[in-house]
């Protein structure tokens, strides 16, 4: 299982230790030691939440406390048992929890590891003063990112990046319909999705969020309640690819959007855990419904070299 890999979290800590919301989050200390040989330790400069963390806070992970939150830092090699890295290089951390030794590893894989994880979920997090972890989950930090942004983008950026390029296989010149746009995976996905050449529409409850959406690259933002009629009559019939994260709210408008052969590509559920489909729509629509959980190492890269290019 992903939670007997060890990756330790030392000093003071944002530890959660009662399911009763954030309240049950606090800032403990923790014992100091040297990294282990292959592993780095990082004196954390910034540390971001994500939605994971709430969902955690509330106890709805299943994770046993006590645990460190946090699955994104950013800060500086500390101490090193591994020739790649010397303290005062400036890196980020790559959020997925791996075994790095299985098949499925070996070959870049890391999704399908056995013990695949999240950092923070299945092993103690980054929201701590040092942070141990395998050195090959260590990446340069971008150079035009303040500590802030640095430690905000790889979880979701990651998850992005893998749905659109890997799984949904966005084109230049596709329509994609990015869903509840006001999440940070949404926000990335947005701002991919422009990155690759798409035209980028999305959805919102908010008049706040539809107006950033815009701002961002969508062309146009619609209400979130039934959508899928203003999104075909906008773009002549239908989206390429429909981005999804919310769930069974809106998976029937999602797939009620797309063009014949179109693609779903889900990689949340905030909404709940089951969904009732069409079953006649799937298959006469020649549709794809693809499933993505965070990214591969090698994906991870990619967003790293696309915001070092602008």
């Amino acid at each position: 299982r992903a939670t007997e890999i060890a990756v330790l979290s030392q000093g003071r800590a944002a530890v959660f230790e009662d399911p009763i919301g954030p309240a049950g989050v606090r800032v403990r200390e923790r014992p100091k030691s040297d990294p282990a040989p292959g592993a780095v330790s990082i004196a954390m400069r910034a540390a971001s939440i994500n939605h994971l963390d709430l969902f955690l806070a509330h106890g709805a992970q299943r994770v046993t406390p006590p645990q460190v939150i946090a699955a994104d830092g950013a800060g500086v090699i500390h101490a090193s048992g591994d020739p790649s890295w010397r303290p005062g290089d400036e890196v980020v951390v790559y959020p997925v929890v791996c075994d790095w030794e299985c098949q499925w590893c070996r070959s870049g894989q890391n999704v399908r590891c056995p013990r695949f994880g999240v950092v923070g979920e299945h092993s103690d997090g980054t929201a701590c003063e040092l942070f141990h972890i395998d050195a090959r989950n260590v990446f340069r930090k971008p150079k035009g990112l303040s500590w802030e942004e640095a430690a905000a983008f790889p979880l979701t950026f990651l998850t992005a990046w893998r749905m659109l390029t890997t799984r949904a296989r966005l084109q230049p010149g596709e329509k994609v319909l990015v869903v509840g746009a006001g999440a940070g995976v949404a926000v990335a996905a947005i701002r991919i999705a422009r990155h690759l050449g798409a035209r980028v529409f999305a959805t919102s409850r908010s008049d706040v969020k539809r107006r950033r959406a815009l701002e961002i690259g969508a062309e146009a933002v619609f209400e979130s309640s039934d959508f899928s009629k203003a999104v075909r009559e906008a773009t002549d019939g239908g989206v390429d690819v429909v981005f999804e994260h919310v769930g069974p709210a809106t998976l029937g408008e999602s797939m009620r959007s797309v063009v014949l052969g179109g693609r779903v590509v889900l990689c949340g559920s905030t909404s709940g855990v089951k969904a009732e489909i069409t079953m006649p729509r799937l298959f006469w629509g020649q549709m794809d419904l693809l499933g993505s959980t965070m990214g591969n190492v090698g994906e991870f890269q990619a967003v790293l070299e696309a915001i070092d290019g602008g």
